[in-house]
């Protein structure tokens, strides 16, 4: 990393992500003078035009790119490869070499939450990119898991499907679902929250609002709760040490 390099993020609909003022503050601390950006962009096909228009050095990649970037990639980082799915890219003599670091994020923010003297399950809403770090993270944690998803035949159960006994025999839900996200606050995953209690936890990856109705509705029951916040700090310092090594 020197003098006017820069450095970006490539998604969607991501006005509203952290990665631009944590960079920026990140360079300014530093006292590096070099410049992040939001590349918001219709087709992950457009990163190589990205590339040509601009010096970048290394990329953040967001929902819905993390699976569709690696046709794109030169190298893949063998964690990225079993994952399935990129989060952070670092580009050498025109090479993109993809990593990913959403699951070292999730693991270390998850750690501090779990109860080891329970037999800790774990349900996941939602199947897609994010979801595939957090599921190559509970394999290491050997905690168990299936997936909820509206999707049939990607999934162990539909939302629908959920009830109380079902509730009752997984402790953890985490949401991989962009559902809640600002501006859209007043959506939320259609689970029977009334079936939870004290002793579930409830981890949200996205981390704006603070409290997505998710959350909130897993409060009003007991449950012990995070949202994603921490993840994103932990998964962007390990993309800096990429770009920095």
């Amino acid at each position: 990393m020197k003098e006017g390099d820069n450095f970006g993020l490539i998604g969607k609909g991501i006005d509203y992500s952290f990665s631009k003022d944590y960079f920026t503050k990140k360079f300014n601390q530093e006292k590096i003078n070099c410049k992040y950006h939001n590349f918001d962009i219709e087709d992950i096909g457009l990163i190589d035009s990205i590339l040509s228009r601009y010096n970048i050095i290394g990329l953040n990649v967001t929902i819905p790119y993390k699976e569709s970037v690696l046709e794109f990639l030169d190298e893949i980082d063998e964690t990225a490869k079993i994952i399935g799915a990129v989060n952070t890219i670092k580009i050498i003599d025109n090479k993109k070499i993809g990593y990913n670091t959403d699951h070292i994020g999730f693991k270390n923010s998850f750690l501090n939450l779990i109860d080891s003297s329970v037999k800790n399950k774990a349900l996941i809403l939602g199947n897609g990119g994010a979801t595939k770090a957090i599921k190559y993270s509970l394999n290491v944690l050997n905690i168990k898991y299936q997936i909820v998803s509206r999707v049939k035949g990607k999934s162990d159960y539909y939302y629908d499907q959920l009830d109380k006994k079902i509730l009752n025999n997984y402790n953890i839900i985490i949401n991989c679902t962009p559902l809640g996200t600002f501006p859209e606050i007043e959506e939320f995953p259609k689970i029977p929250y009334e079936f939870l209690s004290k002793n579930n936890m409830l981890y949200d990856l996205v981390y704006n609002p603070e409290k997505t109705k998710f959350l909130k509705n897993g409060l009003e029951m007991g449950c012990k709760i995070k949202n994603g916040l921490e993840m994103l700090e932990i998964q962007a310092e390990e993309s800096w040490k990429i770009w920095n090594k």
